[in-house]
């Protein structure tokens, strides 16, 4: 389970590339401290008037994890399991079908993803062009510098929106 203090630190004075990996794995480890400890049933629950959900988020960050950094980015480095039971057509079927899974598969699907993610960042920053190369999807027009940055930005506006879920479920709040 991950607590507030197992959260990996972004180096205070890394490289360009150190300090955009150290704060998506800070932003990762936080959406794990948000979600942990709760139940399949607290994870679904909703705050009302919105029905986003913890799971809902979990599963959304897993899609955009696979869809970035795997699919678009570096072409379809491996395939992601949820991928045979999505419909990629709907945006919002992560929000609506996440209810549909046990937390159990949804970390599983979550820790793939981010694997792959890991992987595909780890041989772009080892290669020639580092945080410059591009993606290898023409139709997306983006470097590895700007994917991480947009990562980050994904993140810590849901982690926003995790830190309201979690306050509205058991109280629990957290900066």
């Amino acid at each position: 389970m991950t607590t507030r203090d197992d959260r990996r630190q972004p180096p205070l004075d890394g490289t360009e590339a150190e300090t955009l990996r150290g704060f998506l794995d800070f932003h990762r480890d936080t959406l794990r401290w948000k979600c942990a400890g709760l139940t399949d049933e607290q994870l679904r629950r909703p705050l009302a008037p919105t029905t986003m959900t913890l799971a809902g988020l979990v599963l959304h960050l897993t899609m955009v994890e696979s869809g970035w950094f795997n699919l678009s980015f570096a072409g379809g480095v491996a395939m992601p399991a949820w991928l045979g039971v999505a419909d990629v057509d709907d945006p919002d079927w992560a929000w609506a079908h996440a209810r549909d899974f046990g937390a159990d598969q949804l970390w599983e699907w979550y820790d793939d993803a981010v694997a792959v993610s890991d992987r595909v960042i780890d041989e772009t920053l080892a290669g020639e062009l580092g945080l410059a190369t591009p993606a290898a999807d023409p139709a997306e027009a983006v470097t590895m510098r700007w994917l991480l940055g947009h990562m980050v930005e994904e993140y810590a506006r849901h982690n926003g929106h995790a830190d309201l879920l979690r306050q509205s479920i058991d109280g629990a709040v957290g900066e």
